[in-house]
């Protein structure tokens, strides 16, 4: 499941004296003796140049958050957040920003790059439009980006790239449209959030090449096959999703080397040929979703058979019949829908005439199921 490091990393950056004398994170009305920051605190100057320049790009405020922008004393902004470096160097610096659920309306502007210390930006569930600026790639310190629920639009935001510690982006629910770049999944992120966009294309090759330990593709325009390369990615891999999308093709064989994997969604798409054998060396999957493919086949024991597995929904497909081990998933109160297939004797089953036309042509690679690891 994905990582929520969220404002307890502004915490653990602090030094233990620091927080034994109360010195941490504010947030706007919460402290009232503050004074402003002198000339010789240069970076909160620099957040107050940037600040002021983004609340004149926000349009609407309908919480009346931006009534507490006002002054220098940026530290007492609602939504920013301020710490006291480890190395002591200043008073303080603006290291997070939280402004999840506010309704914001408006625009990010380039100026945001002046808060270098920046280690959290969260603005999920806004109005907020238009791109993400390139200036975003100069906040060297930015861990954490979410700027999931919005209407910010335009091609992947490249900027994003280039942020040297980002290790996790969440841009869902958003209107981001055109291909991702291979360089996305060579970056050093633990989670990646791209579902509900406008993306198409094919997913790049370079998937293998991620360590991340959750992938959402979902809720998208992808087509063309799931890259070779699925089953090399890091081992710390939890979750993929790539449901609701136009993949074709088969699955491929490699999906069993991800051995820590515990969720793995490619329903709503357009696969087909075989489940591969490999599946059952997910030892630790817990939910397996094929469901509106058009795969065939005989759905294995060995699939069935896995130790964790709490659903697997293979509905809506073309298998022909799965083995004994298959039917006792119920008897384990394990959630298993296989309804919509072309399985005798079974109910809520396919009409013959579609049965007798299975899509197919494909010939998939297929690897004997010798032994896992």
């Amino acid at each position: 499941m994905p990582h929520s490091w969220s404002l307890a990393l502004l915490l653990f950056l602090l030094p233990p004296s620091a927080s034994a004398l109360g010195v941490g994170i504010w947030i706007g009305g919460g402290i009232g003796t503050q004074t402003p920051p002198s000339s010789s605190n240069s970076k909160l100057h620099n957040a107050y140049t940037a600040l002021q320049a983004w609340k004149c790009a926000i349009t609407d405020d309908p919480n009346g958050i931006l009534a507490t922008w006002v002054g220098s004393d940026v530290c007492s902004y609602k939504g920013v957040f301020c710490i006291q470096p480890i190395d002591m160097s200043t008073d303080l610096v603006v290291a997070g920003i939280d402004l999840n659920h506010a309704s914001l309306q408006g625009t990010l502007v380039k100026e945001l790059s002046l808060l270098s210390d920046l280690s959290i930006i969260h603005l999920n569930s806004n109005r907020f439009t238009g791109a993400v600026p390139d200036s975003f790639r100069e906040l060297e310190s930015l861990s954490e980006l979410d700027l999931s629920n919005n209407q910010f639009s335009g091609p992947f935001p490249s900027a994003t790239l280039l942020i040297p510690n980002l290790i996790y982006l969440d841009i869902r629910f958003n209107y981001f449209s055109g291909p991702i770049p291979e360089e996305l999944f060579n970056k050093d992120l633990d989670a990646i959030f791209l579902n509900n966009n406008l993306f198409d294309g094919q997913i790049p090759q370079s998937l293998g090449n991620s360590p991340a330990s959750v992938i959402t593709l979902a809720n998208n325009r992808f087509s063309g096959s799931i890259p070779v390369s699925f089953g090399y990615m890091g081992p710390g891999i939890k979750e993929v999703l790539l449901h609701n999308n136009q993949l074709t093709g088969c699955i491929p064989e490699g999906v069993g080397l991800l051995s820590e994997m515990e969720v793995l969604d490619l329903s709503h798409n357009s696969l087909s040929g075989h489940l591969p054998d490999t599946i059952s060396c997910l030892s630790e999957i817990e939910v397996l979703n094929f469901a509106h493919n058009q795969l065939s086949g005989v759905l294995s024991e060995f699939v069935c058979s896995l130790r964790n597995l709490a659903n697997l929904t293979v509905s809506y497909n073309f298998l022909s019949g799965f083995d004994q081990e298959c039917t006792r998933l119920l008897f384990r109160n394990v959630g298993f829908d296989f309804s919509g297939n072309c399985i005798p004797g079974k109910n809520r089953q396919r009409p013959q005439p579609e049965c007798s036309g299975i899509p197919g042509g494909l010939n998939c690679l297929r690897i004997p199921l010798i032994r896992c690891g």
